[in-house]
C-alpha cells in the first residue's frame, strides 16, 4: 500500500493545527525533519514541536534525524511520540547497526537514510536489520528542491537487494521533490512511502494532491 507522508517542514507554522488536521484526514504519516545546523546547514525544530504534533496526531509520526550523534537523542524522540525514527548513515557510519538496535529496543521502527551522493551499496549490510529505508531524492537540509532523476535507479537497486536477501516487506521511503507529476514513477521503481512537502502544503487543493500521489 502506498503511503503519503506530508513533510511538516513545509507546513504553515503560524497555523500548524490546521495542517495537522489535514494530515489526519487525508494522509498516512507525519514526516518531521529534525535539523541541527551541523549535519545540515539549516535548523528546523526539536522536541517541543514533535510533542505538540503528537498530541493532535492521529497518524504515526515519522521522525527523520538530520543530526550528528543521533544516538544521543533517539530515546527522547521516542518519548516525544515518534513511531518511526530514521537517521543518516553518513552521520553514524560504523555505529549505524548499534543505533538501529537502540531505536528498535525503544519499540520504534528504525530506518537508515542516505543522501543522493552516497552509494546505495554502503547501506546494503544494514538492510537485514532496518524496518525501512529512506532515500533522499534531494540533498538533506532544505525543502522545495527539485527531484533528482537518478533516484529512480537508486530505488530499483535497493529494492532488488531487499528482494535478494528475502526482505521484500521492508518499505522504501523517498524524500524530496515528489508530487503528482512524478509519484507514479517513484512507486513503479519500488517505493512505498512518499514524503511530500511543498506539493501538499502549497497546493491549491492539498487533499486532491495527496489522492493523486497515492494513485
Amino acid at each position: 500500500m502506498i503511503q503519503i507522508a506530508p513533510s511538516l517542514l513545509s507546513a504553515d507554522f503560524l497555523h500548524l493545527e490546521k495542517d495537522i488536521l489535514l494530515v489526519n484526514a487525508f494522509a498516512d504519516l507525519f514526516h518531521l525533519d529534525v535539523m541541527d545546523g551541523v549535519f545540515v546547514p539549516n535548523i528546523s525544530f526539536g522536541f517541543p514541536v514533535v510533542e505538540a504534533v503528537a498530541r493532535q496526531a492521529e497518524k504515526p509520526l515519522d521522525v527523520h534525524l538530520m543530526i550528528v550523534h543521533p544516538e544521543k537523542y533517539v530515546e527522547r524522540f521516542a518519548k516525544a511520540g515518534a513511531q518511526m525514527i530514521s537517521f543518516h548513515y553518513e552521520a553514524a557510519r560504523e555505529a549505524s547497526a548499534d543505533i538501529i538496535a537502540q531505536i528498535q529496543a525503544l519499540g520504534v521502527k528504525a530506518g537508515i537514510v542516505i543522501n543522493p551522493d552516497c552509494p546505495v551499496q554502503a547501506i546494503f549490510p544494514l538492510l537485514d536489520k532496518v524496518d525501512f529505508v529512506l532515500l533522499m531524492s534531494v540533498f538533506a537540509g532544505f525543502g522545495g528542491q527539485a527531484f533528482i532523476p537518478e533516484t529512480i535507479g537508486r530505488i530499483q537497486a535497493v529494492r532488488a537487494e531487499l528482494d535478494r536477501i528475502g526482505r521484500p516487506d521492508v518499505p522504501i521511503e523517498v524524500d524530496g521533490g515528489i508530487g503528482p507529476a512524478n509519484a507514479a514513477d517513484v512507486v513503479a521503481a519500488g517505493a512505498e512511502i512518499l514524503v511530500a512537502g511543498s506539493s501538499v502544503f502549497k497546493a491549491d487543493d492539498p487533499a486532491k494532491a495527496i489522492r493523486a500521489m497515492r494513485g
